[in-house]
């Protein structure tokens, strides 16, 4: 595969990914306010535009890097891109200790 059949499937992706999102809302506008902690990314997101793939539920964002890998065969099944995502999981969990306690000083 050559660098412009991967930039058409990432643009269709994003294209795809967004659309997800569009549709979430359209269908239940109140999914906004709903969030969870993304089981990629650690980050706590919006309910809209994210897929349970097996156990883990990712967030609208790291959907898009899930299908993107699949698409250009990065990886072959979700546990991969958890693991390759955990440090950036202990980052957001360290980051919401640090806001935690800073709250609670305040």
């Amino acid at each position: 595969m050559d660098k412009n059949e991967q930039i058409k499937i990432i643009e269709e992706m994003q294209q795809v990914v967004t659309q997800m999102k569009l549709d979430d809302i359209e269908e239940d506008p109140n999914i906004v306010k709903e969030y969870f902690n993304c089981d990629c990314c650690g980050k706590n997101q919006t309910l809209a535009g994210s897929i349970q793939y097996g156990d883990y539920r990712l967030c609208n964002d790291c959907v898009l890097k899930a299908e993107i890998g699949f698409a250009l065969n990065k990886f072959d099944n979700i546990k991969k891109l958890i693991d390759a995502m955990e440090n950036n999981r202990l980052e957001e969990i360290c980051q919401y200790l640090k806001d935690d306690k800073n709250r609670h000083n305040n």
